[in-house]
């Protein structure tokens, strides 16, 4: 059993980590809605690339105004939204799973549990703990992340009208183990994805704290290394942009594997046959064949510009939940 103040730690880390993913989801969702119709589309997703003349088929998504367009007309503003509530329900746990496990290990590793003495880790150590914290964290949300990626990408007319019918005809037709479809590169990417969001977010925080100390004594200041919410934000964009700019291609994997069978309409280009890649090195040299480097970046704009804010607005929204319950239950 633990100890109360090890509990009254884990709900508050649980607690911050599922409003900050819930906040941050529901912000973004909109180009994650565009990123995943990028990523499940086999034809080029640049207009320039429709202009190579090995390449053959009509485009439905060609740029991120265009696909912004396109999606209003045919869906509605609700469009933006497809698939937010598996979202939600795998963003949540998702973020409370991470940050819970994510500050006991670092309290492990520090042997204080005080999240002041968590910022002096070393690199290796932040790497590390959010590595191990990413990958708990998926296996335990995994599903709802599945099902999200089929409601988002199935456009209209729609596939699945629920969630439910989605989970149904996923069990019906390949199983339970169909709901961790593309389980295996999503786990090879969050281990460097999580660790360097982790890893990069402590870092930038130290820098920060560095500066803020360094600025104060030069100005006869009473120092201090305190973060204001706009530095946390900088960090947490920082952070996401660089850990979503080395991992997007496993992404883009992770995505084919989720939607390969979905019967979308074809007006949304050639669809992913059911068993098209037999493990994750056959999709990125598949991928990689007929679609080119650029097939494995797809998505990877609104992926970016997706990524930054959602890493910084769920850091944020982390610290300051995290600091208000702590002051509420103490």
């Amino acid at each position: 059993m633990e100890e109360p103040g090890q509990l009254k730690r884990a709900f508050i880390d649980a607690a911050a980590g599922a409003i900050a993913g819930g906040i941050s989801r529901t912000v973004t969702s909109p180009l994650d809605v565009i990123k995943i119709r990028f990523q499940v589309q086999l034809e080029p997703t640049t207009s320039w690339a429709l202009l190579r003349r090995d390449v053959h088929g009509q485009s439905k998504y060609t740029g991120m105004l265009q696909a912004t367009k396109d999606i209003f007309r045919e869906e509605g503003l609700p469009g933006f939204w497809r698939g937010n509530v598996p979202a939600l329900l795998m963003v949540m746990p998702y973020t409370a799973i991470q940050f819970t496990v994510l500050h006991k290990l670092k309290t492990f590793a520090a042997g204080s549990s005080k999240s002041e003495d968590h910022i002096h880790l070393s690199p290796y150590l932040s790497f590390v703990s959010g590595a191990l914290a990413g990958c708990a964290a998926t296996v335990g949300s995994y599903p709802f992340d599945l099902l999200r990626t089929l409601l988002a990408s199935q456009g209209e007319p729609k596939v699945y009208p629920k969630m439910r019918s989605a989970f149904l005809d996923i069990i019906r037709t390949r199983g339970f183990q169909g709901l961790y479809a593309g389980l295996s590169p999503t786990l090879v990417e969050i281990i460097p994805y999580a660790g360097l969001q982790f890893g990069t977010y402590d870092m930038f925080k130290r820098w920060t704290m560095a500066w803020n100390q360094y600025r104060s004594s030069n100005a006869n200041l009473t120092g201090t290394d305190s973060i204001s919410s706009f530095q946390l934000f900088l960090c947490g964009f920082a952070a996401g942009t660089c850990a979503k700019a080395v991992c997007h291609p496993l992404d883009v994997v992770k995505k084919r594997f989720q939607i390969e069978g979905l019967p979308r309409d074809p007006k949304y280009g050639a669809r992913v046959e059911h068993r098209a890649y037999t493990n994750m090195y056959d999709a990125l040299r598949q991928i990689l064949l007929v679609e080119g480097w650029a097939g494995l970046y797809k998505g990877i704009v609104p992926s970016i510009i997706k990524s930054a804010p959602a890493g910084a607005v769920t850091f944020v929204a982390y610290e300051f939940t995290s600091d208000w319950l702590e002051s509420m239950v103490t």
